[in-house]
């Protein structure tokens, strides 16, 4: 495929040296000159030294057009305006990183559309997925990457007081963007089909908004105790702040620390549930003080590598349970990738390798996105992108003839993801999230991508 990248920081430059080692014809634009001899010397790309904002060079470098053009520039404007000319240059697909969330705010103007955009990407609140993931459920299925944090997968297990006990599936009366993807039953795991029964002591695998699955946890085991997690979180940096609202939920109860006066106060306007706390993370006192030893969850998400990695050393000796960290640099990954045992770090982010692993994932000529596979290989959770011409294209789930055993958990249309009703409508364009039985892949391929 041929990729054009515009801008060669420390995103651009890991992405054009993956997409490169995977064959595929690089142009890289950056108009630095010591970043651009830099990737020219080290990586087997093609390298246009200028602005990604001036149409000349970017007819330069899209020639007759290209397959993917990816603006990763640190400045939110220029990443607009190339993505924007590149549309109209020829590029087929168009992916712009951008740092400021008024541009995924589509109440007044839905600036993708304007600028002709097909997928936004923010660094950092991929990372702050990442990090979610195993604090918002630690027996999650790894769904979220798809829908970037906006629907979440639970495991509960039936109580045998539970009401809905003894009911088949379609007679629930649930809100309709919950869905029951998986399930087991002693030695029987299987994907449900409408007229499964719930019984007590099954372990439901659900699909849902997480303000939604908080409510039916309660429906399905009323009489357990929903244990509030404590969640500490070093930095308020942007990663931190998509974090937190990834938090906003009763059973997280977070705490930032923040060297910062003036930011403390304007985060704490922004989010009056969480604690900010004022003062140094660093500072071994501080953290005894804040009784940092009790934390299920410590996240340190500074810019600042060293600082990162020195606390969350500090705040595992102290007794926090699960201790991540945010790593930025480069040079610094892969030692600290392979320390992170001794080091008692239990996750580390890159923001430059999510962003690189989300994209690779659109690059992918594979007719699906494998997600997850469950234990006994017989169920798959399946990401695939609907085709124009596909017999589903433009009709509403329940005109669907679906093989059994086979659920549409989550969909994608455009910027928006949300567990489907039977209303909703399958877009050519749209990706949809689905867990099937190995011997219904073929049919439900044919149905979404037309083959």
């Amino acid at each position: 495929m041929k990729v054009v990248i515009v801008g060669a920081g420390e995103v651009g430059r890991h992405l054009s040296e993956v997409l490169s080692d995977a064959h595929h014809e690089v142009t890289v634009i950056e108009s630095d000159p010591e970043r651009a001899d830099r990737v020219d010397e080290e990586h087997n790309v093609r390298v246009i030294e200028g602005s990604g904002s001036s149409a000349e060079v970017l007819k330069n470098a899209i020639g007759d057009g290209c397959d993917f053009f990816i603006a990763l520039t640190r400045t939110d404007e220029i990443n607009l305006i190339a993505c924007s000319l590149a549309r109209v240059l020829g590029a087929r697909m168009v992916i712009s990183r951008n740092h400021d969330q008024t541009y995924t705010d589509t109440s007044h103007v839905n600036y993708p559309l304007h600028f002709g955009i097909d997928l936004m990407l923010n660094p950092e609140g991929l990372c702050a997925v990442e990090l979610a993931k195993s604090i918002r459920n630690p027996a999650r299925v790894a769904v979220e990457n798809f829908a970037r944090g906006q629907i979440e997968a639970q495991r509960i297990r039936v109580d045998e007081r539970a009401k809905i006990r003894g009911k088949a599936l379609k007679d629930l009366k649930l809100h309709p963007e919950i869905k029951f993807g998986y399930y087991q039953r002693a030695d029987v795991q299987d994907v449900p089909a409408a007229d499964t029964v719930v019984e007590a002591g099954d372990i439901l695998t659900v699909f849902g908004r997480p303000d939604e699955l908080y409510k039916l946890r309660g429906k399905l085991d009323p009489f357990a105790t929903t244990k509030n997690l404590r969640v500490v979180v070093f930095g308020g940096s942007e990663t931190a702040v998509a974090l937190l609202r990834l938090l906003n939920n009763p059973r997280f109860k977070v705490r930032v620390i923040e060297r910062n006066k003036e930011k403390c106060r304007r985060l704490a306007e922004r989010f009056p549930k969480v604690t900010f706390i004022n003062g140094d993370g660093t500072s071994l006192r501080l953290l005894e003080e804040e009784q940092i030893g009790g934390a299920d969850y410590f996240v340190a998400s500074t810019s600042d590598d060293e600082r990162n990695v020195m606390t969350s050393i500090q705040a595992a000796k102290l007794g926090a349970k699960h201790v991540q960290a945010v790593i930025n640099k480069n040079d610094y990954e892969e030692i600290l990738t392979n320390l992170r045992s001794a080091l008692d770090i239990e996750t580390m982010v890159s923001p430059r390798v999510v962003t690189a692993n989300e994209v690779l994932r659109y690059l992918s000529e594979d007719p699906y996105i494998e997600l997850f596979n469950f234990p006994n290989q017989e169920a798959r959770i399946l990401e695939i992108e609907v085709a124009s011409h596909s017999p589903c294209a433009g009709r509403p789930l329940r005109e669907i003839d679906w093989p059994p055993h086979a659920v549409v958990v989550a969909l994608l249309h455009k910027f928006n993801a949300k567990v489907p009703g039977a209303e909703d409508r399958i877009l050519g364009g749209d990706r949809v999230v689905v867990i099937t039985r190995e011997e219904n892949i073929r049919d439900v391929l044919r149905l979404l991508r037309g083959r």
